[in-house]
């Protein structure tokens, strides 16, 4: 961040209210649009590697770890839930590809709108 407070303490980057402390070790944060130029094998490979930080994490949790390392477990989760809908979404859409132009939809790639718009008679059928 290039905003410099006067009051800030060192630790933080720009700012004591939204910034978190800079570390050393500390890990990048994962970004979606990084995630999505990759393969769905780099993602979850990608994936094991952050479950078995975030296990390191909660082990040093247990044994009484640095408080640097406390804060690393929300961070590690926030990738994982990103890596995980990254690769959630390219599934899906891959999905879709495969079914277009067929007959029949799977439910889940369906639109969802309301229940009653779902039921209701389409354009063709109410002018017979």
């Amino acid at each position: 961040c290039s905003r410099q407070f006067w009051f800030a303490p060192p630790e933080f980057r720009c700012c004591p209210f939204r910034c978190a402390p800079t570390d050393s070790g500390a890990m990048p944060r994962v970004k979606a649009y990084e995630l999505r130029s990759k393969t769905s094998k780099e993602l979850l490979k990608e994936l094991d590697e952050q479950k078995a930080e975030l296990a390191t994490l909660r082990v040093a949790k247990v044994s009484g770890g640095a408080a640097s390392k406390l804060a690393k477990i929300k961070i590690v989760r926030k990738a994982i839930a990103r890596i995980l809908t990254v690769y959630n979404q390219k599934n899906k859409a891959e999905a879709r590809k495969q079914c277009k132009g067929k007959k029949y939809v799977p439910l889940d790639l369906r639109p969802k709108k309301t229940r009653a718009i779902r039921r209701a008679l389409k354009v063709e059928q109410k002018f017979m």
